[in-house]
């Protein structure tokens, strides 16, 4: 078997996908912690069993690869668990911006035909006024940051605490098409996307000094280094915080 000679600007085979980002950190820095506010700090090693118990559970809420998973949700741990489990199962994850009108929620819910919901408790009276417009969504997975359920008269299908609990530690992530959309609009690797896809966008942002001041692997003034810790303020649903989960 003769091996493929790549030249310059040649597409490398190797699958580019979330995966293979999602293994990196249990290498290097297992124990290094994802911390959200005040409430919740988890080691790489553990978000990683996160994020496997995740997928399992949303495969037992019935989302098969090539469903849309949406998310209600703050910037938190469970907002990054979702960024890698569902497009690592082969799903697309829906990332919902809450600051638009009830109308074009509507709208970009049913447009994307989302499946399931995964909505922080937040946000209940909100989905709960535009339920039953929502042609798409079977299932309706709760977050809740409090000791006690708040009241709803929203049928909700799983609390996402419970659903990692009772979900297997292990899931057998496949090597998906790189090409394929799995996340919003975007896909794994390509890099002919606005954003860089899903794998090359945060690549650049680690590799690139100039057009991402904060990070770099070049020696810059503001360069961000591996022990340094890094704040997102961007909402994870305005442009995905420009792959800075990733």
């Amino acid at each position: 078997m003769t091996e493929k000679t790549y030249l310059p600007g040649d597409p490398y085979t190797y699958p580019l996908i979330l995966k293979k980002l999602l293994t990196t950190p249990l290498i290097y820095s297992p124990d290094r912690e994802v911390v959200y506010r005040d409430q919740t700090r988890i080691t790489y090693r553990k978000l990683n069993e996160r994020v496997n118990r995740l997928a399992n559970g949303l495969t037992r809420l019935g989302v098969n690869p090539g469903d849309v998973v949406a998310a209600f949700e703050f910037d938190s741990h469970r907002y990054l668990e979702c960024f890698f489990a569902v497009p690592g199962m082969g799903a697309t994850l829906q990332t919902v911006n809450w600051r638009l009108s009830p109308e074009q929620i509507v709208y970009t819910v049913n447009h994307a035909g989302a499946k399931v919901i995964i909505v922080n408790s937040f946000f209940l009276q909100l989905l709960q006024a535009i339920r039953d417009k929502l042609t798409s969504v079977q299932k309706v997975v709760l977050i809740s940051d409090g000791a006690k359920s708040p009241e709803t008269t929203l049928a909700i299908d799983a609390e996402y605490e419970l659903l990692l609990a009772e979900a297997g530690s292990q899931y057998d992530f496949p090597d998906l098409d790189e090409k394929h959309t799995r996340h919003h609009l975007l896909h794994h690797r390509d890099h002919r996307q606005p954003q860089g896809g899903l794998f090359l966008a945060p690549s650049a942002r680690a590799a690139h000094p100039r057009r991402h001041r904060c990070v770099g692997a070049y020696h810059t003034q503001c360069r961000c280094r591996s022990d340094d810790v890094y704040m997102p303020l961007t909402p994870m649903f305005h442009v995905h915080a420009w792959a800075s989960p990733t």
